[in-house]
């Protein structure tokens, strides 16, 4: 399993980063990211947390990716701090997109769809077709996520994604020890949104491919 979009107590997540990575591995993860919610008054000290907690690849037979999840960022606002956090060093960027679960600002994922510097659109919600294109256009990832209400649009998500030829990836969002998955789950995972058999080990490959 390769997760690029998790939470520890440094945002809403359950646990500190030590064990969130003993959990992932004991899993069977072979990378995870550590993706805190982020926002103009965090950002360093978040992708600070994950960059250490990278001391754990010494001992564990897990890769580790430093990394943030931009939440609830205005539109204007999400560009300049894309690039802040990539001269932090943060291996992985999430934005978070239009969810139907929670008050996203309306054009998040019209504007994230547009920035090159991003890797992964996390549940995008009802995106549309012309985003969808423009996140294929860009290489921008779209999420399917196993997380329970974010998952409701993973089928909607799914089947413009496919039509597009658009690189998804399947993520937990994980917040604490029972969300982390399995490979087999997450593939079930996938072809329950929709997608064939071939298309869900595709998808799971893409992780692998935005880590190398």
């Amino acid at each position: 399993m390769i997760d690029l979009h998790t939470h520890t107590v440094f945002s809403d997540g359950e646990l500190i980063p030590s064990e969130l990575v003993r959990r992932a591995l004991v899993t069977g993860y072979e990378a995870i990211a550590i993706t805190d919610h982020a926002d103009y008054t965090n950002f360093e000290q978040l992708v600070d947390v994950a960059e250490k907690t990278k001391y754990l690849e010494d001992v564990y037979d897990i890769k580790i990716l430093s990394g943030v999840e931009l939440t609830h960022v205005p539109p204007a606002k999400i560009e300049p701090l894309v690039e802040k956090s990539r001269k932090m060093g943060a291996d992985i960027v999430v934005v978070h997109g239009e969810t139907v679960t929670e008050p996203v600002i309306s054009g998040t994922n019209s504007t994230v769809v547009e920035l090159g510097e991003v890797d992964i659109l996390s549940h995008p919600g009802l995106i549309t077709k012309d985003d969808v294109q423009k996140a294929y256009d860009n290489d921008i990832c779209l999420e399917i996520t196993s997380r329970k209400g974010h998952n409701i649009t993973n089928g909607h998500v799914a089947k413009l994604g496919l039509e597009v030829g658009a690189t998804m990836v399947v993520n937990t969002d994980t917040h604490g020890p029972d969300d982390l998955i399995t490979t087999e789950m997450a593939r079930k995972i996938a072809i329950g949104s929709g997608l064939d058999e071939k298309h869900a080990d595709e998808i799971l490959h893409n992780s692998k491919q935005l880590i190398t």
